[in-house]
């Protein structure tokens, strides 16, 4: 149970417990060491001042020196392995740490990053993991450490005289109770600072992502002022937050320092009293030039220990996150898509209510409806992105919710108006549709969706790098190459959104063109939003407030009196012909 809370608390996989035990116990032995070195000082001291009052000869000087080398070579074999397992393990930790949070990332439902800002999530992943390397790497071991070796050592001063180990050492959890007593203080000015750092993360991408608009409409100054003011209130928060800490801390070694004082004034009552000989007191005077060194840092470490578990309780909610999983094996009878009573809410309400349809193999179904009746969900629900909150949905027979995203994935293509590109050659991010597929199989699938004639005139053709999501293609370009992945990757069924509204007329037709080829014997599920491009359609489903409300061929839904398709078929007709 122990091991249990201590990795949720610090975020730490089982490798990195084992890491954080080897650095405790490597410091452990490196303050003992360090300890030992002040022993030797200790003898050195004691021979002399015999040599002085009883005339005894001081042992020879081989012994001192061998002494000496001894404690250099332990003191420096003690330290390289404390080094190597406070930060040479812990590197390893931080890496498999990022490959753990890109892996559940991946297996998370699409409605995880609905809920989370993009910029939250980077800061999650940047900001809390580096913090969380250096609690890691200069914070566990050296704090448990420090705790261990100091109780080690306090028992060894108690045993040799008690009144001075106690006036020495009672300070020390005097400190500690100072800082923990602060604590619910601390980790909320951690909190504070986190949503101050997150507003500026926000405010900064917010303003890169929109810049063409805030130039175009003269907002410069309001946006540049709005962003000063966010970064001011972030250094605001920093500075309460660590003052507020700084000054426990200082307090808190303010207090355990004052046990020099109380060790030489309970020192020199006992030699006045005959109590303790000068030599005892010399030893406790040495022991505390190094005892509260330890300390010293781990007070410091503490105040660190608590901002990060706000780092670590952010990080545990992504590994919490309830993953989208299922069987890896997925043999459906045939892809026909089925949606049984389905349900899907967001936190702010119902999205789709009891929708139940019927997609068929070889049949393009089409989507259609006002803004927010439900279609784009529909489309993610279909490839399993979002789960329902109620119902079911089944490809071939198969309850979707039963199969492993990426292997349900294997058997979709999806072109959508937002075409997603990587800042990449044409060729890898066609080939992103199929891996490992070969060039000609690239370039065929380009030629297929009438990409070949543009990337033809690209300086380095299909070796050409397109920028940032495709920023030095046309629109039409840009979604030819989306279509040409999906023709790449041939899978039966294919989910389109939209794929040409946004394109003039000469790239529709080429678009269109493509889509023809890419269709042939699909399951096809296309959202749409502009009616006449579905007058092809073999069923037409017409959604409402989230719900079904009718469905047909076009032909019957248009010669139908009152329907709500025939209706918004009209008023698009109407609208087409506005001139201005």
């Amino acid at each position: 149970m122990f091991t249990k809370n201590f990795k949720r608390k610090y975020a730490l996989s089982d490798r990195g417990v084992s890491n954080t035990k080897k650095g405790t116990f490597w410091t452990v032995i490196v303050n003992l060491v360090v300890m030992g070195g002040m022993g030797i000082l200790y003898f050195l001291m004691e021979a002399f001042m015999k040599s002085r009052t009883d005339g005894e000869a001081l042992p020879p000087s081989w012994i001192f020196l061998s002494a000496v080398a001894g404690f250099v070579i332990l003191s420096l074999v003690t330290h390289l392995q404390q080094y190597r397992s406070t930060y040479g393990l812990v590197y390893g930790e931080v890496k498999d740490m990022r490959i753990s949070l890109a892996e559940r990332l991946r297996q998370l439902p699409l409605s995880f990053f609905g809920k989370r800002d993009l910029a939250d999530l980077t800061e999650t992943i940047m900001s809390d993991v580096n913090r969380m390397e250096h609690v890691w790497s200069h914070v566990l071991g050296y704090m448990y450490g420090s705790y261990i070796s100091t109780v080690i050592i306090a028992l060894m001063l108690a045993f040799y005289d008690w009144r001075l180990a106690l006036a020495c050492l009672w300070g020390v959890p005097v400190a500690f109770a100072l800082l923990f007593a602060s604590r619910k203080m601390a980790e909320k000015n951690a909190a504070d600072a986190k949503k101050a750092s997150l507003v500026v993360s926000d405010g900064m991408q917010e303003t890169i992502e929109n810049i063409r608009e805030i130039h175009a409409t003269n907002q410069e100054e309001k946006y540049l002022s709005e962003l000063d003011r966010k970064i001011d209130l972030q250094e605001k928060s920093l500075i309460h937050g660590e003052l507020a800490t700084g000054i426990f801390v200082n307090a808190a070694s303010v207090i355990m320092r004052l046990g020099v004082a109380t060790t030489i004034l309970t020192g020199a009552t006992l030699i006045l009293s005959g109590g303790i000989d000068f030599m005892t007191l010399f030893m406790f005077l040495l022991v505390i030039t190094r005892i509260y060194a330890p300390f010293d840092q781990s007070l410091a470490l503490i105040a660190e220990v608590f901002l990060s578990e706000v780092s670590a309780e952010r990080l545990m909610e992504i590994q919490d996150a309830k993953s989208a999983s299922g069987s890896e094996e997925f043999k459906p009878e045939g892809h026909d898509i089925v949606f049984e009573d389905v349900s899907f809410s967001y936190d702010d309400g119902k999205v789709l209510d009891g929708v139940t349809f019927t997609a068929k193999e070889g049949e393009v179904t089409a989507l259609v409806g006002p803004s927010g009746s439900g279609k784009s969900t529909c489309a993610r629900l279909a490839a399993r992105l979002w789960d329902t909150t109620a119902g079911t949905i089944k490809v071939g027979g198969i309850d979707i919710s039963t199969v492993e995203p990426e292997t349900l994935l294997t058997d979709y293509a999806m072109v959508f108006q937002d075409v997603v590109l990587f800042d990449d050659t044409v060729m890898e991010n066609i080939r992103l549709g199929k891996h490992g597929a070969s060039d000609e199989e690239v370039i065929q699938a380009a030629k297929a969706a009438n990409c070949d004639d543009f990337v033809s005139r690209l300086p380095d053709g299909y070796g050409t790098k397109i920028g940032e999501n495709g920023a030095k293609l046309s629109g039409g370009e840009r979604q030819r190459i989306s279509i040409a992945r999906a023709l790449l990757k041939n899978a039966p069924i294919v989910l389109l959104d939209e794929a040409t509204a946004s394109l003039d007329v000469e790239n529709e037709s080429e678009v269109q063109g493509a889509l023809s080829r890419l269709l042939q014997g699909k399951t096809v599920l296309v959202i749409a939003h502009r009616l006449r491009t579905v007058e092809a359609a073999d069923k037409i489903i017409v959604l409402k407030d989230g719900k079904v409300a009718e469905e047909g061929s076009p032909n019957a839904l248009r010669n139908k009196k009152d329907s709500l398709f025939a209706q918004m078929l009209r008023l698009q007709t109407e609208e087409s012909a506005w001139s201005v």
